[in-house]
């Protein structure tokens, strides 16, 4: 078999000894209505275009709970349509210590979301009585390349949104690369 060959059928439909549980993501940026759900909405997409939908799960939440049930700004969906992606569905939740031993990873949009969910983190790790099992990381670490941080577009124009999109597409297919090589798929496309 050649090597393109055995690549392509490493994607193919996931096999028995990649259906042991799903990977769970969580992203996280303060409001839960612009940065977070669109992170979700693209990854959740892409995973699926990849063919991994069933074993790669997304959600997202906020830090604050400023906008619990609500559903994402109408700036982010809009922009997010135009570009493909259904955030209409999603609904805004805050982030809990809970989170930590449900999620695989825990991704955060920028630097202060960042030191509010490793202080969370600490005390999920207090209540379980052990480490957390979700890793936590910032969401551009899937995307070195580019900004550290995804810039939060709530206060600014139509361009933030655009670039929020940018940044998160770049970083969800760095992300969904390392988490189906961790899974032990081969030759991911994505």
């Amino acid at each position: 078999m050649k090597l393109a060959e055995r690549e392509a059928s490493d994607l193919a439909a996931p096999t028995a000894s990649y259906t042991e549980s799903a990977t769970r993501v969580l992203f996280v940026c303060l409001g839960n209505i612009c940065r977070s759900p669109t992170a979700e909405a693209v990854f959740r997409q892409r995973a699926s275009q990849a063919g991994w939908d069933t074993l790669l799960q997304a959600d997202s939440a906020g830090t604050a709970d400023w906008h619990t049930g609500k559903s994402p700004d109408p700036r982010s969906q809009r922009h997010g349509a135009e570009r493909g992606y259904d955030l209409s569905p999603l609904r805004a939740r805050q982030v809990s210590w809970h989170d930590f031993d449900e999620f695989d990873h825990i991704l955060a949009m920028d630097d202060k979301n960042f030191v509010d969910l490793q202080t969370l983190e600490r005390e999920a790790a207090h209540h379980l009585g052990h480490e957390p099992r979700a890793v936590l990381a910032k969401l551009m670490d899937f995307a070195p390349d580019l900004l550290s941080n995804v810039p939060d577009p709530y206060t600014g124009g139509p361009k933030g949104f655009d670039e929020v999109i940018d940044l998160v597409e770049a970083a969800c297919d760095g992300l969904l690369r390392s988490v189906l090589k961790a899974r032990g798929v081969l030759g991911c496309g994505c």
